[in-house]
């Protein structure tokens, strides 16, 4: 009874700010430190002696925290991320520096001995995207056939293809879908909103698992040696080369994360306009988008370094301050989520559900197969279905020293999206009703 009484008001309460067309709060300033001061909350728990809080990190990692309780805010209408800039800010500036920072220590050659269960895991993650559509509108179809009918641009399947395109690669690859199938602008924004709750209740429970990592692997029996000797490596270097950081340090730090960035900026701001210019069919490669180029020479300035003196700032921090912009980006990313859309959009919703629950379950299967630790199958779902603005961010929440495996596997993911998706797209044609 409590609970309907809380989901009721939960609605009233959107409801009226909805009427209202805004939020709570609308400047930038408020907002950032609202997301400042739950996350200075949140590590100041963590880090309490109380209780309460110690018995619930002990289950659930800070990290999830920093994630659900910005969705909160959206949720009562506190704020509003579409007329927000912070995680623009967040993924165009502090992913990148933190991309730079996390790499900056990197020992190549252990991310190497991880070994093949990577891209194993991730190409099941996307071959569970493909055939995951059609049967998802199959089921759906038996169940509620309303709810996935429509003829000519209203079809929802259309519609389905720009979220096989951002499930697989990312919003390149989602904005190929749409002009390949050509949906209807509504269908389109419904699915855009599907694609946001789905990917991001996911992600939750991925998060939720980095806690339960050890019961899952197992469960599936897996071999965590690889994963082991890398964090084991990492910290046993990050501890040999530690001091209290200087001011020197920090801006130093801090120079070397956002004047990378800056450059990898000033390359993406060329280089993609460029090819999309002379080279438009390299666009399904992602080749002629900007954040592509991105992340792409963020971590490739990131490993430059990696064989220079700059690891030594491994020991002042470096790692410690891309953390600090990772959780950051997490706390925007957790601002998008609006629980009561999962109300309003419920139909479609399902069969986004429905879609990432196969997606999930041949990924929980191959892992049984094979052996695979969990981390393998975190980073390899969330490198199709977040890419790398999320990837990167769930492979760092195992160890500091694991984000760059996310962007690795988030890239192939760019590549083969298009692909994948423009078949899955096909299938999903074959069985709509």
């Amino acid at each position: 009874m409590l609970a309907l009484c809380g989901l009721n008001y939960f609605i009233k309460f959107d409801v009226k700010y909805k009427n209202m067309h805004e939020a709570v709060f609308t400047s930038d300033a408020v907002v950032l430190g609202l997301l400042m001061a739950i996350l200075g909350f949140i590590f100041w728990s963590n880090s309490s002696k109380i209780p309460f809080f110690s018995k619930i990190y002990k289950f659930v990692p800070p990290l999830l925290f920093c994630y659900i309780l910005p969705a909160l805010l959206t949720s009562f209408g506190l704020v509003n991320p579409e007329e927000s800039n912070l995680y623009y800010v967040a993924s165009r500036f502090f992913l990148p520096a933190s991309l730079i920072l996390l790499t900056l220590s990197i020992d190549l050659k252990e991310v190497f001995k991880l070994g093949p269960k990577a891209l194993i895991m991730f190409f099941t993650g996307t071959v569970g995207v493909i055939i995951g559509g059609p049967l998802a509108l199959m089921t759906m179809a038996a169940i509620s056939p309303e709810a996935v009918d429509g003829q000519g641009p209203e079809a929802i399947w259309r519609g389905m293809t720009t979220l096989a395109g951002s499930w697989i690669g990312g919003g390149a690859n989602q904005a190929s879908m749409y002009e390949i199938f050509k949906p209807s602008e509504g269908i389109y924004s419904t699915m855009i909103i599907v694609d946001v709750i789905v990917a991001e209740v996911w992600m939750f429970f991925l998060l939720l698992g980095v806690g339960q990592s050890d019961k899952i692997n197992k469960f599936f029996k897996a071999d965590n040696t690889s994963v082991d000797a890398l964090k084991s490596k990492m910290e046993t270097f990050s501890k040999k080369i530690a001091k209290i950081p200087t001011m020197n340090d920090l801006f130093v730090i801090l120079g070397l994360g956002l004047a990378f960035t800056g450059l990898a900026h000033l390359i993406a701001d060329n280089v993609a306009p460029w090819i999309e210019n002379n080279a438009p069919g390299l666009q399904k490669f992602s080749l002629t988008s900007k954040f592509f180029w991105l992340i792409i020479m963020s971590t490739t300035f990131g490993l430059i370094l990696s064989f220079t003196k700059a690891r030594q700032y491994e020991g002042a921090g470096a790692s410690r301050m891309g953390s600090v912009f990772i959780y950051f980006l997490v706390a925007t990313i957790g601002m998008k989520m609006n629980f009561v859309e999962i109300i309003e959009h419920w139909q479609v919703v399902i069969v986004g559900v429905i879609w990432m629950v196969i997606h999930v379950l041949l990924l929980v299967i191959m892992a049984k197969l094979i052996k695979a630790p969990y981390f393998f199958l975190a980073v390899g779902s969330k490198a199709n279905i977040g890419g790398a603005a999320s990837a990167p961010v769930v492979a760092a929440a195992f160890h500091p020293s694991l984000a760059p495996v996310g962007v690795l596997l988030a890239v192939m993911g760019y590549a083969l999206g298009t692909y994948g998706a423009w078949l899955c797209g096909i299938l999903m044609q074959g069985v709509a009703p």
